[in-house]
């Protein structure tokens, strides 16, 4: 099933499928007028090059070459003479659609022998129905022929992955109802959605829209309708006499038109395709398979790659909203925002609202694109004068509100089905009147439905980020709500840093953006860790998945990993650059718990290679801490990921629990993390916790020892370094528990051994 985000006809709309040449339609306008002279065809036809080579070639065939004349026909106009008025008006038609769905996507890289077979004769039988039945428009039957089943050619275009398993299917009901249940749209649908698009003063969309509706239907049909419907039975449905025999009964023909149609359309094929050069050879042999629904994708590992995928995303808005306040200031980051939003989820427009001093009005910010006049806008969020803006910034939740007034998904809303209509409106009263200043956002984003997403950083609502979007889009943002959440808590944040720094002066308005700055590519440093677990335990996750193995402890430990992953860029919000607090004290924290942990994330994931020996020493006794268990396992992760990298011929690490220390009359636990690596040289072991240039490549390089020394200090602990030829050293003091210290005095230590 397609994710809403994905949906198809949103898919036809920004896929850019070519438009129909302009020159077809003014040739078929010049074709249907009485006075069509040759001279003024020929002026029209000389515009397109390709066109004019295509009619030269033809009338110098040797099927319309006059023998014995010397010579062949000199000039344009004198083809056209040659050629007759039919024959034109066949190798126009025929021409302008080949050259424009030649050019769709993936049509280079997909056999269109049948497609295009199947696509002549329909337009040759048509066109003969038409004379038949004396239909005025003969060529608008032949287009209609040709185009009736575009639509395929359109949804291999916008969706190959979802479509190209049943390109090649039986043209039947069965497809259609594949189609309608994968991408919720008909290849009948999609062809009249497409043609619509050329505004033709025709029925030709209606002909392509219903040319699978049963015969009963059409009975007071457009004639184009019909005789549509009756060549695709003839072209790709002869076996089905009574389909037939019911869709020739509302052309008024009998069996013997029926047959003479039939028996000159195979000579008329070939004869057109081998005027537009189109290969035919070996179209018959292509076997048309029943169509399927394509093979379902996992939804848990669809919903992993989507998670990290925006943990990634959100990461990177981070880093560029950080460098934006430094770089612009707040009308840099606001313009970034803006822009961001847009590109990320696809908002028609964005306006950004931010609370005035006294906190009683959101207030415009002219930005990018948007009218100046913004910047006077002002929406009051008084609760007497209601309004779902308003509503978000006070309640600090997302709202979706559409034009005629309803909510859609929003926090208060959670009972309906997602659709842009929603259950209730803004009020409680469904379609009450907007409120005028919502009436106004509407008319100046120019959207159907706003998506609205307050900034809250710091438990503080700074102001409102407003997307404008069509209201049918609302449902697939519901279903993105945690990345748009995600999304504005890094804008906020980052929002946040650019409004404390008004009033500042160049230097302290510089110092501040760097530590700003500091602080976030210390958090994607860490951010790093859990995403490479993610990635190795993903592909651990795939392989099980193959083999049809249990993955519950894999999804446990990923989603752990995720969480761990949230918290990290969430708390770039509280962040306080160059800080020590203590986050965190008075839990009580199992060490060997922590460490066991550590250690089945990187065995699990072959992180560890076999040459490295690991190797757990816990004590029987005292194993708990006053500090959070996160945050001794980023210290532990990053230690032990620098002890893999620094033995890249193998070696042994070793981690410890040394037991109680009294230092400075205050009780710590000493926990020691080894290796029998090269050791460190004595210019780096002096600045060993200082974010300095390290022999690592990458964007964040010598930051490891630096955040592992600010998360020992953040928990109140100490951390010294020991490092000779033979190895390196880390002696990490934590603060114990004295419960846990008191009860187990006595008790002898316990070694366990874990290879």
């Amino acid at each position: 099933m397609l994710q809403p985000d994905l949906d198809i006809r949103h898919r036809l709309l920004i896929a850019r499928l070519p438009a129909m040449p302009q020159i077809l339609i003014k040739l078929i306008e010049h074709l249907q007028a009485d006075d069509a002279g040759m001279p003024e065809l020929a002026a029209l036809i000389a515009k397109d090059p390709a066109m004019a080579s295509k009619i030269f070639t033809v009338a110098s065939s040797s099927a319309y070459h006059r023998h014995g004349s010397g010579a062949r026909a000199p000039g344009l106009e004198q083809s056209l003479v040659a050629l007759g008025t039919d024959m034109i008006k066949t190798l126009v038609i025929s021409e302008s659609v080949f050259q424009t769905f030649n050019s769709f996507p993936h049509s280079g890289s997909t056999d269109l022998r049948a497609f295009w077979k199947s696509a002549l004769t329909t337009a040759v039988i048509a066109r003969d129905l038409a004379r038949a039945m004396e239909y005025p428009q003969v060529e608008e039957a032949y287009l209609a022929g040709l185009l009736h089943n575009v639509g395929r050619l359109a949804l291999l275009a916008t969706a190959p992955r979802e479509y190209a398993v049943n390109f090649m299917a039986r043209d039947d009901e069965s497809l259609c109802a594949v189609e309608q249940r994968t991408l919720q749209i008909t290849h009948a649908e999609a062809g009249a959605w497409l043609i619509e698009r050329w505004q033709l003063d025709s029925f030709l969309a209606d002909s392509v829209l219903y040319h699978h509706e049963p015969a009963a239907r059409l009975a007071a049909a457009h004639p184009l309708i019909r005789m549509v419907r009756l060549a695709h039975l003839l072209c790709s449905h002869g076996d089905e006499l009574d389909a037939i025999g019911d869709a020739a009964q509302l052309c008024g023909l009998d069996d013997a038109a029926l047959a003479r149609i039939g028996a000159s359309a195979a000579r008329q094929v070939q004869q057109s395709a081998d005027y537009l050069g189109i290969d035919l050879a070996g179209a018959d042999d292509i076997v048309a398979p029943p169509a399927s629904a394509p093979l379902a994708v996992d939804p848990v590992q669809q919903r992993l790659s989507e998670e990290v995928r925006n943990m990634m995303l959100v990461s990177e808005m981070a880093q560029t909203f950080g460098r934006k306040v430094g770089e612009g200031g707040e009308a840099g980051l606001l313009d970034a925002v803006t822009r961001s939003a847009r590109v990320l989820f696809d908002f028609e427009n964005v306006l950004v609202m931010l609370e005035n001093p006294t906190g009683q009005a959101l207030l415009g910010t002219a930005t990018g694109n948007q009218p100046g006049r913004l910047a006077q806008f002002m929406l009051a969020l008084d609760p007497a004068q209601g309004g779902r803006v308003a509503q978000a910034a006070r309640t600090r939740t997302p709202a979706y509100v559409c034009r005629d007034g309803h909510a859609a998904g929003d926090a208060g809303n959670r009972g309906g089905n997602g659709d842009s209509g929603g259950n209730g409106s803004h009020d409680g009263s469904s379609g009450a009147p907007l409120p005028l200043a919502e009436e106004q956002l509407f008319r100046i984003l120019g959207s159907e439905a706003l998506v609205c997403l307050p900034l809250v950083a710091n438990q503080r609502c700074l102001g409102v980020l407003i997307g404008g979007l069509p209201a049918w889009r609302l449902a697939s943002c519901r279903q993105r709500e945690r990345f748009l959440q995600s999304f504005a808590t890094q804008a906020a944040a980052a929002l946040e840093t650019a409004l404390s720094e008004r009033g500042h002066a160049r230097r302290q308005l510089a110092q501040v953006a760097e530590q700003y700055r500091e602080a976030s590519r210390r958090v994607v440093h860490e951010v790093n860790n859990p995403l490479s677990i993610i990635k190795n335990y993903l592909s651990v996750l795939d392989s099980k998945l193959a083999r049809r193995e249990p993955v519950v402890g894999e999804l446990s430990i990923l989603n752990d990993e995720i969480d761990r992953v949230g918290q990290l860029i969430n708390g770039l919000a509280d962040l306080q650059p160059g800080s020590a607090s203590g986050a965190g004290q008075g839990k009580g924290t199992d060490v060997a718990g922590v460490v066991d942990d550590v250690l089945r994330l990187f065995r699990a994931t072959g992180f560890v290679p076999a040459s490295v020996q690991m190797v757990v020493r816990m004590q029987e006794g005292p194993g708990a801490i006053e500090g959070d268990a996160d945050l001794l396992k980023q210290v532990l992760v990053n230690l032990v990921k620098n002890a893999v990298e620094a033995m890249p011929d193998g070696g042994r690490i070793e981690i410890a629990n040394r037991g109680l220390v009294n230092r400075e009359r205050r009780l710590y636990l000493e926990l020691v993390v080894s290796d029998t690596g090269p050791g460190l040289s004595a210019e780096l072991l002096a600045n060993l916790f200082a974010p300095v240039k390290s022999t690592k490549e990458g964007a964040h390089h010598g930051l490891g020892l630096s955040i592992v020394h600010g998360l020992v200090s953040r928990m109140q602990g100490l951390i010294a370094c020991r490092s000779s030829n033979s190895g390196t050293t880390f002696e990490i003091l934590l603060p114990a528990v004295p419960s846990t210290a008191s009860s187990s005095a006595g008790q002898p230590p316990r070694l366990m051994d874990s290879v």
